[in-house]
């Protein structure tokens, strides 16, 4: 016990701190990766792409539907606010409430078609709105929202996971040339304790980066009160 609260605790911060320098760097790679086609960034639009398609495939906008996936696409690489991302895109599909396709966006969001027809109708004369046009656009209004809400929350978790994937992959193999090269061994460096060393410290990177602090901080905390404790009990 003694030797954790002098010597052997120095060496375990040290090792915490390196392990968690490594995972930083790691996530660091991914993260400047991005310039590349967008890279990891690119996780995650696949979902929103799914979830709002039968609504752009509905509109008759302006733009076609490819043009309008890659306004949103361009939007979700370089990191607008979501927020502004899903304004954006429900104001895409707003644009293209049209009497011609308001029937195809009422089955896309399950609203009765006969009063989104009517209402766009109206819209498009200048027309006042009914008060049951108004709220079945207001129904329109909140599955749109719902469907955005899933689609960017899902696509955000799995671009996320994508990343913190793409990081421990990355600190495992630094980890694992760091211990080749440090061992200096290469026939049977991948049979070896160090090999195995090095894989559990790249493996463990990643997800020790963001609390490496905190954890430091509690395993001196710790180590302190057990010193304290020792030395009152020393006669």
């Amino acid at each position: 016990m003694a030797d954790i609260a002098n010597g052997d605790l120095g060496n375990i911060l040290n090792l915490l701190s390196a392990v968690a320098g490594l995972g930083t760097a790691a996530m660091g790679l991914v993260d400047s990766s991005k310039a590349f086609m967008g890279g990891p960034s690119n996780f995650g639009f696949g979902h929103i792409k799914k979830a709002v398609g039968p609504f752009i495939k509905a509109a008759g906008t302006a733009f076609d539907q490819r043009q309008i996936e890659d306004t949103l696409r361009a939007n979700w690489l370089n990191g607008v606010a979501t927020a502004d991302q899903k304004a954006k895109a429900k104001s895409l599909i707003h644009l293209g409430l049209t009497p011609d396709t308001a029937g195809d966006l009422a089955k896309a969001a399950g609203v009765s078609d006969d009063k989104l027809k009517s209402l766009a109708a109206n819209v498009a004369k200048g027309a006042p709105a009914s008060q049951d046009e108004i709220n079945v656009l207001g129904q329109f209004d909140a599955v749109v929202s719902a469907v955005l809400d899933d689609a960017y929350e899902h696509g955000d978790q799995i671009y996320r996971n994508a990343c913190k994937l793409l990081a421990m992959g990355v600190s495992t193999v630094l980890a694992v040339i760091a211990g080749w090269a440090i061992a200096g061994e290469t026939a049977h460096y991948f049979f070896s304790q160090n090999f195995f060393i090095a894989l559990v410290l790249g493996l463990s990177a990643t997800p020790l980066a963001p609390m490496a602090k905190d954890l430091a901080s509690a395993l001196q905390t710790a180590a302190n009160a057990v010193g304290a404790v020792k030395r009152k009990g020393t006669p």
